[in-house]
């Protein structure tokens, strides 16, 4: 397998609902560091697996509408934990939409798998990684 991995951060505010959160439960900040990895079976015909500075400009647009936010406000979270785990489903459901789409400069069918990973710190990350077809 090939992977082309881009990277981004946002900074958050949110809390949680649930008392397995302790602390968290009220209002705190995250900064998260973000990695998007897009992976392929192939490299096309250009020696690549997609083009860099196009994925990298399509995490950038996606996480711009969530960063300096408190996802708490955020209508289309209302109600949910916006945990870690969450967050990389979200960002990897918008990611997925412009890579079937084939708009990172290879056709969509040819890419297998997008892996998106948010460090909360040094110490702790979640991913979420699913095929595309």
């Amino acid at each position: 397998m090939f992977a082309v991995e881009v990277r981004d951060h946002i900074m958050i505010a949110h809390s949680f609902r649930g008392a397995v959160f302790g602390p968290a439960q009220a209002l705190h900040g995250a900064t998260f560091v973000i990695d998007a990895a897009f992976i392929a079976e192939t490299l096309d015909n250009n020696g690549i697996v997609i083009d860099i500075c196009r994925a990298h400009d399509a995490l950038k647009a996606v996480v711009a509408s969530l960063n300096y936010r408190n996802l708490d406000d955020v209508p289309e979270f209302k109600g949910r934990n916006t945990t870690t785990e969450f967050l990389t489903k979200h960002i990897f459901d918008q990611l997925a939409k412009g890579a079937r789409a084939g708009e990172f400069g290879r056709d969509g069918r040819e890419l297998k798998a997008i892996r998106v990973t948010l460090s909360e710190s040094h110490v702790a990350r979640a991913w979420y990684e699913a095929g595309l077809w």
